[in-house]
């Protein structure tokens, strides 16, 4: 299987610093890419093989303020990615787990060292990041979620929206209180019920896709889908012809045009070769695990078969 990516995270046009940060982590080599070590990825990691061990992808939107924003998203990639490969003092994930165990696993970690840095640390007190990541082996695609930042699966001519916002308006909007479009402007639209580091607990929700050839998967913060509807992002993907650094340039670009209030980070990758069964359809199926599965929640998830 093949994999192109890109990735880019932008301060905006209102706030002073970047609190949000991604990760990028090829475990076949190693060789990973964060927001924080530049705009230029390594070369080896935006064309290549994918390994037997698999590729994990994540987008962290940093809470608190000042400092503490920034240390909670860094924090959060930087957790997993020890976790993942490993480094003096701590251990690996164990090979024979699913990676999206090993994932969720890092997750709840880096929740432990986010609280516990804020307890200890009065300048990082309430501090937290949202998480939301993709481990792929195979043609498997799982998410692993905390809070609103977002996944998308583009098929084609189609985007589907692959989370769901741990956020207080879209419960609103699950109960009937509120519609979508409500939701979009609501006073309450940043409150997020669940966070890495805001309690020493967390529950990360996951789903699963089956990957086909030419399926483009996109990570964002919420400065970039608080912004661009489904479909707007959908043509500027489309529109860039492939070129996915293009495509995460003008997806910023227009979220700036929008407004910028806030900070925009975008993970592209699309996947071919001949390891993948080509799409039947333009249909795309999350699975839920059994232990997960809330009637509302599947309900939605099935029903949804039309872009946003």
């Amino acid at each position: 299987m093949i994999v192109e990516l890109y990735a880019k995270t932008d301060v905006g046009r209102v706030r002073r610093g970047n609190e949000d940060n991604f990760l990028v982590l090829d475990l076949s080599t190693e060789q990973t890419w964060t927001g924080t070590d530049g705009a230029n990825p390594p070369d080896k990691l935006t064309r290549f093989d994918l390994g037997d061990r698999g590729l994990v992808l994540v987008v962290s939107d940093g809470m608190g303020g000042a400092l503490a924003g920034d240390v909670a998203s860094r924090m959060a990639v930087d957790s997993v990615k020890e976790m993942l490969i490993g480094s003096e003092g701590n251990v690996s994930c164990d090979p024979e787990l699913d990676l999206v165990e090993c994932l969720k696993n890092a997750t709840i970690y880096a929740n432990l060292a986010i609280h516990h840095r804020s307890q200890e640390d009065s300048r990082c007190a309430g501090m937290g990041a949202t998480f939301t990541g993709a481990a792929i082996r195979g043609d498997s695609l799982d998410l692993v979620q905390v809070g609103d930042s977002r996944g998308y699966i583009i098929r084609k001519d189609h985007i589907r929206l692959a989370t769901k916002d741990q956020s207080l308006v879209q419960q609103l909007v699950d109960v009937g209180q509120i519609s979508e479009s409500e939701a979009e402007t609501h006073m309450f639209r940043n409150v997020i019920l669940q966070a890495l580091g805001a309690q020493s607990d967390v529950a990360p929700v996951t789903g699963k896709i089956r990957l086909r050839q030419g399926d483009v998967v996109l990570l964002c913060s919420d400065g970039l889908s608080g912004k661009l509807r489904s479909d707007d992002i959908q043509k500027i993907v489309v529109n860039s012809q492939g070129d996915l650094s293009k495509a995460c340039d003008l997806l910023v670009e227009e979220a700036n045009n929008r407004g910028g209030e806030d900070n925009i980070t975008v993970v592209l990758a699309r996947f071919d070769g001949d390891d993948l069964e080509a799409p039947a359809t333009d249909r795309i199926t999350i699975e839920l695990p059994p232990l997960e599965e809330d009637k509302t929640l599947d309900d939605n998830y099935e029903a949804d078969t039309e872009p946003h």
